[in-house]
């Protein structure tokens, strides 16, 4: 089975994306590295209102039109821009030729990106997000892999499950996912119905292969509140390599973990967005299926939930 995502680059033909002019430097990006970091402003139409978004490229990466790319997702309470740690340099420089270009994308205080009630936050991601990074960086629109950490791991899970067979790779790194309703953070979700629409791990249990032969990837510290259901998770799938694997290495939810590891995801992802399996596609993108009356269908009212792992007291890019 091959496995792509062919988004139209400028996405004429669905959505009007209006770009800022961007500020392109070597700001974030270690000296001498020659690393772009280009931070621009997406207008959403979607979401109707403008988010920061960044846009890493490589060394080398204008001599070579045909990278793939990589888009990670930032946990709660974060930014695009507390993924521009050290790891992550490190990991594109491991790459070499093949490291991917790497969009880094705006979920918001807790979008959890999906759709819901103050905007469609998946479909944004989808239909507007990659488009843009597809545009600006001339990446090869048939190799993408997606990840996040806590809630970005959440939301790359839900995102390629309601996209299947448009990413070669789903990697998340203590990913804020829960079994229950009643154990969802305040706010993750925006009633029991919008859980349940976007409950990976039932949905996993009901299709085991659920992700087709993308790769997958989960970790997280041998102390994380969400061990106990990543593992649910990773025992429900089916990979083209067997069952799904879960990493665990000492540590707890926190930005010091996740930079400890930062290098060792690039790894991942840059090895399986080179990865002769990662072709093929479709050519226009496809919004995640939403609530029975659209995008913004009737969810219940945001910020509702109940206290669980992750709900209070979580470090910047935490659940």
């Amino acid at each position: 089975m091959r496995l792509v995502l062919r988004l139209a680059c400028c996405a004429g033909a669905l959505v009007t994306l209006a770009l800022a002019p961007s500020l392109a430097s070597s700001a974030g990006a270690p000296s001498g590295s020659g690393t772009r970091v280009e931070r621009f402003t997406l207008h959403s139409a979607l979401l109707r209102r403008g988010l920061s978004e960044i846009l890493v490229e490589p060394a080398g990466a204008h001599a070579d039109r045909s990278r793939p790319l990589l888009v990670l997702l930032h946990g709660r309470g974060g930014r695009p821009a507390s993924w521009l740690a050290p790891g992550l340099f490190a990991g594109l420089r491991n790459g070499g030729v093949r490291a991917p270009d790497v969009l880094l994308v705006n979920g918001g205080d807790h979008s959890y990106y999906h759709d819901r009630a103050d905007g469609p936050w998946g479909a944004y991601v989808i239909r507007e997000a990659i488009p843009a990074a597809l545009k600006r960086s001339g990446a090869d629109p048939a190799r993408l892999a997606i990840g996040g950490i806590s809630m970005g791991g959440f939301g790359a899970f839900d995102l390629a499950r309601l996209n299947r067979g448009r990413f070669c790779a789903v990697g998340g790194h203590s990913a804020a996912l829960w079994q229950s309703w009643g154990d969802t953070a305040p706010g993750a979700f925006d009633d029991g119905a919008d859980f349940a629409r976007h409950d990976v791990v039932a949905a996993a249990r009901r299709n085991r292969r659920l992700y087709g032969s993308a790769r997958i990837w989960l970790d997280g510290g041998l102390d994380d509140p969400f061990r106990t259901v990543d593992e649910a998770l990773a025992a429900a799938l089916i990979t083209p390599s067997g069952g799904a694997v879960i990493h665990h290495w000492p540590g707890s939810h926190n930005t010091g973990y996740w930079d400890a590891h930062m290098e060792r995801y690039l790894g991942f992802y840059t090895s399986a967005l080179a990865a002769r399996s990662c072709h093929g596609g479709y050519h226009a993108p496809v919004a995640a299926p939403t609530g029975p009356s659209g995008p913004t269908g009737p969810h219940g009212a945001a910020g509702s939930g109940h206290a669980g792992p992750g709900a209070g007291g979580a470090a910047p890019g935490g659940a």
